[in-house]
């Protein structure tokens, strides 16, 4: 008896198990991963820098120097630093130069000049940079090592590198060096502040580490900048805040709360601070902190609202909270103009008017052919539904003088007068489409006649008007009876098929029907014969 085995290869894809929210701030987009590297776009590499600071740029093998040296006359030098760290300079000898700073070694050899030679002007300048190799190694697209201007700093390197991955620690940044020393930079203050302090020179021989963001802290509310942030050991929160961006003018500066996890990292504990609090007692930042910056209630809202239209003066009017009515503000702008149309005439919210709808959302994104009667219906009358309209009778309260008309306004509100429409406007299928004087007891189909009545293709049972005063579409035979500035609309019959398609289509269905009798003839004299 044979015994078979059955190997089944099981392939699992990777799976990243990083699943921490990841620091937001909009400068992570300044090292992407996708920027094309200048390294492979061409051979020469410079300093980012015009100028370099004397008193911080180390000199060493390679780099090369302008010497001038005046008197009766004009000695010009270029000597270069040589493998040992030596500078050569005829008639005076070698001076030892390597990792001085090139305000020390300028010092030095001005010094060693005139001391061999009497009432001169001496010029010494770095001419060009020596060539060094860095290491770039860790949360990178791709760990490399990096030869590379002495010139060039950390950002330097990290733009021209093939980027950083989206989980990158750009906060705390090491650098390891020959001598053994280790230092840690925060890249994103210096992208905030410009301050050269966390964006080093880079030195022959150095490491850049770039860790993962495995720590975070979060700040929220009224500050200028507010994001996940990576955690950095012993930032306070005052710190945190001046990172991003400082307060608003509407923070609410004396109960800014720091939402902590417990000793077991389970529970959620939160602590309030005055400002002068966390400035006092130095409060500290731990991983996943969460702080709060909460605005003020009312403060700087404006409490104004906006007159358009027939007015005599329309513009921004400020109201008393719960207090200014409709018509007091209609009377402070100066009343209305002649031509003022009181029957289009609108008030608008606009705080506190946008109500997500899911379902208007959903039927938009769905075919006519897929509705229901009913969904259909409740789309076109949410598409024509205006945003924050508040229902008011304009003629009602001014000509009729109903005070429940005369509604309390609030901020933010905006009144519209239009101008007087002393006409109907018909559109669609009539002969002479356009605007008609209005004339009081004329129907739907007296002003049709007075358009030159119907077109030839006008379906002439479907006539609709759309109301001034409600945007609402009505059918013709339902109107009692028309304002100012309505509109009649003739919708068209859907055109029939055009003469070419008609005639290529019989020709179709002829060639099809003489090849079946074709068919049908050939098959009779076969079976004749």
């Amino acid at each position: 008896m044979k015994i078979k085995f059955l190997f089944i290869l099981l392939i699992i894809p990777a799976i990243d198990c990083y699943s921490q929210s990841l620091p937001n701030y909009h400068e992570r987009s300044f090292l992407k991963a996708d920027s094309l590297s200048l390294f492979e776009l061409k051979n020469s590499i410079v300093a980012s820098e015009g100028v370099i600071d004397p008193s911080e740029y180390i000199i060493g093998p390679g780099d090369a120097f302008f010497l001038s040296i005046s008197g009766v006359e004009e000695v010009v030098l270029n000597p270069v630093v040589n493998l040992e760290g030596f500078l050569y300079i005829p008639k005076i000898g070698v001076i030892k130069v390597d990792g001085e700073t090139l305000a020390k070694t300028k010092a030095k050899v001005i010094d060693a000049i005139n001391r061999y030679y009497k009432d001169v002007d001496v010029v010494v300048t770095l001419s060009n940079f020596k060539l060094i190799k860095v290491s770039l190694l860790g949360d990178v697209v791709k760990s490399n090592r990096y030869i590379i201007s002495a010139g060039y700093r950390l950002v330097d390197l990290l733009v021209n590198s093939h980027g950083l991955n989206p989980s990158a620690n750009y906060r705390n940044i090491r650098i390891k060096s020959l001598d053994g020393t280790e230092r840690n930079f925060d890249l994103l203050t210096f992208l905030r502040t410009g301050n050269k302090k966390y964006n080093p020179l880079l030195k022959e021989g150095d490491i850049v580490i770039v860790d993962k963001a495995d720590k975070i802290v979060t700040i929220s509310g009224l500050v200028k900048y507010p994001a996940i942030y990576e955690y950095v050991e012993g930032e306070t929160v005052i710190g945190l805040i001046d990172l991003a961006g400082g307060f608003l003018s509407k923070s609410k500066t004396d109960t800014i709360e720091i939402i902590s996890f417990d000793a077991e990292g389970k529970n959620q504990l939160s602590k309030y601070y005055t400002l002068s609090d966390l400035k006092e007692n130095n409060i500290k930042l731990r991983n996943q902190d969460y702080v709060v910056v909460r605005e003020k209630p009312e403060f700087f809202d404006d409490k104004l609202v906006e007159i358009k239209g027939y007015v005599n003066y329309p513009g921004y009017y400020k109201i008393v909270d719960k207090k200014t009515t409709l018509s007091q503000i209609i009377n402070e702008a100066g009343g209305f103009r002649e031509n003022a149309s009181l029957i289009e005439a609108s008030l608008t919210r606009t705080v506190g008017s946008e109500i997500y709808d899911p379902e208007f959302e959903r039927l938009k994104l769905i075919p006519r052919a897929d509705m229901t009667d009913d969904e259909y219906d409740y789309l076109k009358a949410k598409s024509r539904q205006r945003k924050g309209k508040v229902i008011i009778n304009f003629e009602d309260l001014f000509i009729n003088k109903n005070k429940e008309e005369d509604i309390i306004l609030q901020r933010g509100d905006v009144i519209v007068i239009p101008e007087k429409k002393n006409y109907v406007t018909l559109l669609g299928q009539v002969l002479n489409p356009g605007d008609i004087e209005f004339k009081p007891g004329l129907k739907v189909e007296d002003y049709i006649r007075l358009a030159g009545g119907f077109g030839w293709r006008a379906l002439d049972d479907e006539v609709r008007v759309i109301k001034a005063r409600s945007g609402e579409w009505v059918y013709a035979d339902e109107v009692e009876e028309l304002s100012p500035g309505d509109i009649i609309w003739i919708p068209e019959d859907p055109p029939g098929p055009k003469f070419w398609d008609v005639f290529t289509t019989s020709l179709q269905i002829a060639g099809q029907v003489a090849s079946i009798i074709a068919a049908t003839v050939a098959i009779i004299v076969a079976s004749r014969n």
